[in-house]
């Protein structure tokens, strides 16, 4: 389904619904980077609802090409997505494997950073998830594991951008950043 279907709008719309009402907060907020905000999204509170994954499955189907055979980030934030989008896309006939990661290397057992690679080739073409982004910090250290692994970053996705300097960065790096929603389509669903 291309991606300014009419489904798709329907589920863009919905997904908006689901955010505003349990993942966006406006007030004061101290960000994990230290920084404040008057802008708060935890989009787990979507991503772990049961409509809500479904809604952030279908639309991230929706982007990924079928070249694009795993998808993956850096956990927590992306786990949530990267279960519903592989579970959706099995049911939906198509293979497309996860994987996630660690901020650094595990201690301890395999010492892996990166989690389920056994179904990944190297080379091959994956789309990167991040739940929220605000600058692209977390979501550029995850991109240099991936690649360090042999994978080939094709497409970057978050379910939020929350506008403060992800997508900027991330193209002074080499990568687009598409945003399945962003700040101000959610202040503006807010009014509608």
């Amino acid at each position: 389904m291309p991606i300014d279907s009419p489904d798709t709008a329907i589920l863009s719309a919905r997904l908006h619904v689901v955010l505003n009402t349990l993942s966006v907060r406006f007030g004061e907020f101290t960000l994990a980077s230290g920084r404040k905000s008057d802008f708060y999204v935890d989009a787990r509170q979507t991503t772990l609802n049961s409509e809500g994954s479904s809604v952030v499955a279908q639309l991230m189907l929706d982007r990924i090409p079928p070249n694009i055979t795993a998808i993956g980030g850096p956990t927590m934030g992306a786990d949530p997505v990267v279960s519903a989008t592989t579970a959706t896309a099995w049911a939906s006939g198509r293979e497309l494997h996860g994987f996630l990661v660690r901020k650094e290397a595990k201690s301890h057992g395999a010492g892996r950073q990166i989690e389920g690679l056994g179904s990944i080739p190297k080379g091959s073409k994956v789309c990167v998830v991040e739940d929220t982004t605000t600058t692209g910090g977390s979501l550029l250290k995850a991109l240099g594991a991936i690649e360090a692994a042999g994978l080939v970053v094709a497409q970057c996705i978050t379910v939020v951008d929350r506008e403060e300097g992800a997508v900027e960065r991330l193209a002074e790096a080499g990568y687009t950043l598409e945003a399945l929603t962003t700040r101000s389509s959610l202040e503006q669903a807010r009014t509608d």
